[in-house]
């Protein structure tokens, strides 16, 4: 019986009147629209109308199929979309050409990164819009390859300024892109009772007055159920019992299908038999395993029955199995030999293409074997090179099923859970670690197994002897002569006592071990384990080994972002700066998004301590960039960091969202991430200093310094201190404060940090007796602090205040004036208020805050305006943020009117004048 679309569309008129309303809208930006439903409920069937209809109204259609056979294939799914757009592949900048052909084995470049072929992806796409709207259309998602959903879930996050759409159709158990920002999913239910009865009247006009009742009863308003019962039953071939109600709809339909396979055998069975277990669309190929499984030829017209019955479809030499149910029947009643036999004919055709013929090799046979694993093994490397890490860690669990030796089966699967840590597929790598644990490993295996453990949370699961554990594992590796393996488990153990802390006597230990490993003092890995675990007394120790390292650790990256967080951590935020915008510029380049958000994160940590709240903005793109590639701890550490910078601007309301949905992912993460709260703590309090609620304020700050608290962090607490000593000073609690000011001077010693320098400085002027409070706050004007406005402005307004409540009124104006104006320049309007509100106490009025042109745009409006300053083009812009270079344009033409100017060679101007602007003439974006 056939299953022609346009039949099973009775009953669909509000849904397509919805989807062809949604490709109205296209002109005004694109979007992901998602229909879901269970199998036959008509999906694709939907989509194919909207296919027709965007056709007719002249968007260019893009389309793409998912299926079962091909999801270990790399990029299949995106081959089939973006066939008819490859003849512009040369028009791509070379970077993400290369990436693309890489993806689609059509080059011999060297290793590639995803993200760029995700760039190009979009590009081609934007690109194309340009001429004419664009719809991509993906039916059967859930079955499309992984790397090719991952490519498509990131132009979904891209298109909304592009006239790109995307519909995909997906059953409701496997949904992709479930996150709000990529697809907005509808659920597509069954027809009602009069389409239904309309449907099966029109397509079965010779049932019995009792089957019809029953069909309709039994198939619940499913489309494809009312057509496959009634033929199937009408028939009768079938007994009713072979449908009973209580079976799922996916059962029943399957036994429908077959009931209409079964009527074929011969030559065309083996046809049908090949297809179902094919993971391709090349009819010749499968015509020519067909012949070897029936053991003589078979053309085209001997298979044309399997056309005939609906149960393939072909369009010139590529084929496809007219639903995915046709395909499962088909398998599901195949016995296992026959479908080995059916995978070694495969084998034989494909020996042109080597990792698909390993795959059907790999399934041919009985029991396990090393030469195919092995085989299996340098495909998951090649899928790797070409950027597919999903698909590499498919190829290498199925290596490890198919090996005979215990051990490396082992070390195959912990390969397997090191790229899904890659893709930050935390289940995936549970499931495996769960499967090693109980195997015999090689003593190496047993270090990575062990590495493995808590990655997901940046090591925050500190448990004692789970730091004790991976310090072992790493003396083992001294003893082996392993030394990157014994650093890997070192670096890890730091990170793990820094979110945090186990005690002194396990930080002590990771620091002895680290020691005994033959390196330079000046190693970046051991400043690391130094830096993380170590204490404030390691503060001059690592100072003196950065101090000889160049801004670019010698053009290494990684070593840089390694000197980066020993920086970071021991409160040298200026060298922590330096060292992490190498790493930030060569990840962005290479298109690596993950590692990218974490320096991203740290850095913008590092540029907020010290003031430095404009550049502190690329926390914006830090959370962006971690939510996007699943890395909840660095997002939770970048929306602090937003928050922050929110407080000291604006002022935002101290429970701010970001800080509820940070202080979530602390609390549950294993023995609570207290670096994550010592931050919410930090913004929550500056929030309420802004607001002049200092009890609230003192509330906040206090708990960083108590160390039985979760927010309680040994490091961040020193460099909290002065906001501290504020709300002390306003509430009466000088003694208490000075008590800990007191503490913290004995835990930094006598060779401070930036960080720890600035805090102390701070914080003794501040709570000091009438008269010592002169001297000391001249220290302060004189310290750390003097060349970063911002702490240089705290100092200012603290001494203004002071000197106004020793009634030397006049004397008080002049640093509170220079306060106030700092804070306004810096951004910092919530605080040039409270300077202003000083100054209003000796009598002085009239002030008004300026304007400040990159307050009217977002982070990553400011991001585009800069680079555009810097004379970029759209297209290296979009490059560097992983936008097309349409979205860059979009983003320009929007912000020349906020800005008041016509073209972006003002833009430069534009960024650095505060004041009015005169209205500006209509926007050119070049």
């Amino acid at each position: 019986m056939s299953t022609t679309n346009d039949r099973r569309l009775v009953g669909r008129d509000d849904e397509l009147r919805s989807l062809f309303g949604r490709l109205e809208t296209v002109g005004s930006g694109g979007l992901a629209i998602g229909l879901f439903g269970e199998p036959g409920v008509g999906k694709s069937a939907l989509q194919a109308e909207v296919v027709e209809h965007a056709r007719s109204a002249g968007f260019t259609v893009l389309t793409a199929r998912g299926s079962q056979s091909e999801t270990h294939l790399p990029f299949a799914a995106l081959h089939q979309l973006l066939r008819p757009l490859l003849p512009r592949v040369d028009r791509l900048p070379a970077q993400q050409r290369d990436a693309l052909l890489v993806c689609f084995a059509m080059s011999d470049s060297v290793e590639v990164e995803p993200f760029f072929t995700s760039l190009a992806v979009l590009e081609l796409l934007v690109d194309a819009a340009g001429r004419r709207p664009v719809l991509v259309s993906l039916d059967d998602l859930h079955w499309m390859d992984q790397p090719s959903i991952d490519v498509l879930a990131f132009v979904s996050r891209r298109i909304a300024s592009e006239r790109v759409i995307v519909l995909c159709t997906s059953r409701p158990e496997s949904l992709s892109f479930t996150d709000a920002h990529t697809i907005e999913w509808t659920e597509l239910n069954g027809i009602d009772d009069a389409a239904s009865a309309e449907l099966l009247d029109t397509r079965a006009p010779q049932l019995s007055s009792a089957v019809r009742d029953r069909v309709l009863r039994q198939a619940r308003g499913n489309p494809l159920a009312l057509l496959e019962f009634a033929g199937a039953l009408g028939s009768g071939r079938y007994a009713w019992t072979e449908f009973d109600e209580d079976l799922p709809m996916t059962t029943r339909l399957e036994r429908a299908f077959a009931t209409r396979a079964g009527q074929l055998d011969g030559a065309v069975g083996a046809v049908l038999t090949v297809a179902a277990v094919d993971d391709g669309d090349d009819l010749d190929d499968v015509l020519a395993a067909a012949g070897i499984l029936f053991g003589s030829p078979v053309d085209l017209a001997t298979a044309q029955p399997a056309f005939d019955h609906g149960l393939l479809t072909v369009v010139g030499e590529r084929y496809r199995i007219a639903h995915p149910l046709v395909g499962s029947a088909l398998r599901q009643g195949m016995p296992l030999a026959v479908r080995r036999q059916a995978h070694a004919a495969l084998a034989h055709v494909l020996a042109g293409h080597p990792d698909r013929a390993v795959w059907h090799r790999a399934s041919s046979v009985p029991g396990r074997d090393e030469q195919i694993a092995a085989e299996l093994e340098r495909a998951a490397v090649n899928a790797q090179r070409r950027g597919a890490v999903a698909s590499a860690a498919a190829w290498l669990e199925r290596a490890a099923a198919l090996s005979p030796d215990p051990q490396s089966q082992a070390a195959r699967l912990l390969s397997t859970a090191e790229l899904g840590y890659q893709l930050g597929r935390f289940s995936y790598v549970e499931q495996i670690k769960a499967q090693v644990t109980g195997m015999t490993l090689r003593r190496r295996d047993r270090s990575r197994l062990a590495w493995l453990e808590g990655v997901f949370h940046d090591g925050s699961t500190g448990e004692p002897a789970e730091v004790r554990h991976l310090v072992g594992l790493a003396q083992h590796a001294i003893g082996e002569q392993d030394v990157d393996l014994a650093m890997q488990l070192l670096v890890g153990a730091a990170r793990r006592v820094w979110w945090r802390d186990p005690g002194p006597a396990v930080r002590h230990e990771i620091v002895r071990t680290a020691q005994q490993v033959n390196l330079p003092a000046r190693d970046p890995r051991l400043l690391a384990i130094h830096a993380l675990s170590g204490s404030h007394e390691q503060s001059a120790m690592v100072a003196e080994q950065l101090a000889r390292w160049p801004a670019d650790a010698d053009g290494r990256p990684d070593l840089a972002g390694l000197l980066g967080i020993a920086a970071f951590c021991t409160g040298d935020f200026r060298h922590a700066v330096t060292f992490l915008s190498t790493p930030v510029q060569e990840l962005r380049a290479q298109g690596r998004m993950s590692l990218l958000a974490e320096a991203l994160a740290i850095r913008a940590w590092a540029e907020a301590y010290l003031g430095l709240f404009d550049a502190a903005r690329s926390a914006d793109e830090a959370m962006r960039l971690a939510d996007e590639t699943g890395q909840s701890l660095w997002a939770a550490t970048a929306r602090i960091a937003v928050a922050l910078i929110g407080a000291v601007g604006g002022g935002p309301d101290p429970r701010h969202d970001l800080l509820a949905e940070a202080e979530h992912v602390a609390l549950r993460t294993p023995n609570a991430a207290s670096s994550l709260l010592a931050g919410v703590q930090l913004a929550r309090g500056i929030a309420e200093l802004g607001a002049n609620r200092h009890e609230q304020a003192y509330g906040e700050l206090r708990r960083v310094f108590v160390p039985t608290d979760p927010a309680f962090q040994r490091m961040q607490q020193v460099w909290t201190l002065s906001y501290l000593a504020d709300a002390a000073v306003r509430t009466n609690r000088r003694a208490e404060a000075r008590s800990v000011l007191t503490s913290m001077e004995r835990i930094v010693g006598a060779t401070p940090s930036t960080g720890s320098a600035i805090a102390l400085e701070y914080s003794r002027a501040v709570l000091a007796d009438r008269a010592s409070a002169e001297p000391l706050f001249q220290a302060a004007l004189d310290g750390a602090g003097s060349q970063l406005p911002w702490h240089r402005a705290r100092i200012e307004l603290a001494h203004g205040s002071w000197l106004r409540r020793q009634r030397r009124v006049v004397e008080s104006r002049e640093p509170l004036r220079a306060a106030r104006a700092t804070f306004d320049t810096v951004g910092a309007r919530t605080w040039a208020r409270l300077a202003d509100q000083e100054l209003r106490a000796t009598g002085e009025r009239g002030w008004q805050p300026t304007s400040n042109p990159r307050e009217l745009l977002s982070p990553q409006e400011t991001q585009i305006a800069e680079l555009a300053a810097q004379g970029l083009s759209n297209r290296e812009i979009g490059q560097r943020l992983f936008l097309s270079h349409r979205t860059v344009s979009s983003h320009l033409y929007r912000m020349f009117p906020k800005l008041g100017i016509a073209s972006r060679n003002q833009l430069a101007a534009a960024l650095t004048h505060h004041g009015d602007r005169s209205s500006p003439r209509p926007p050119s974006v070049g």
